[in-house]
């Protein structure tokens, strides 16, 4: 049974930082590249970040590119993301999911990712 357990969510002043991980299990965490996703109240879900198997591909949405880092520890099972100079508008529930590349559409796309977690919230207040 795949299993993927997001941690470190919470209440953020704006400005601030926080560090989610990402605990996979049921499924051998090197052989799969990993992204983060989130969602806000009312909006659907959008992509984060995407990390390769190896960790040597790394992608983010323009959102979030130069202040946010998504890191892997295939030693550990564990998928990381580094989330700097917090705003409100990063208030969101943060998932994590196994990217399968179905090639349905790009890495962005919520049909190329199979297993996903319970999502962890994120509240950054102003």
């Amino acid at each position: 049974q795949v299993r993927l357990v997001e941690s470190g969510g919470g209440v953020v002043q704006a400005g601030g930082s926080l560090r989610l991980s990402c605990i996979v299990s049921g499924l051998t965490f090197d052989m799969y590249a990993m992204g983060w996703f989130r969602q806000a109240p009312g909006k659907e879900r959008e992509f984060v970040a995407r990390i390769s198997s190896s960790g040597v591909q790394i992608h983010y949405s323009d959102a979030v590119k130069g202040r946010f880092i998504v890191s892997r520890d295939n030693k550990k099972d564990s998928l990381y993301l580094q989330m700097n100079s917090l705003q409100p508008n990063d208030t969101a529930t943060y998932y994590c999911a196994t990217y399968i590349g179905r090639g349905i559409g790009g890495y962005t796309s919520l049909a190329e990712y199979q297993h996903w977690g319970q999502g962890t919230q994120v509240t950054v207040s102003s």
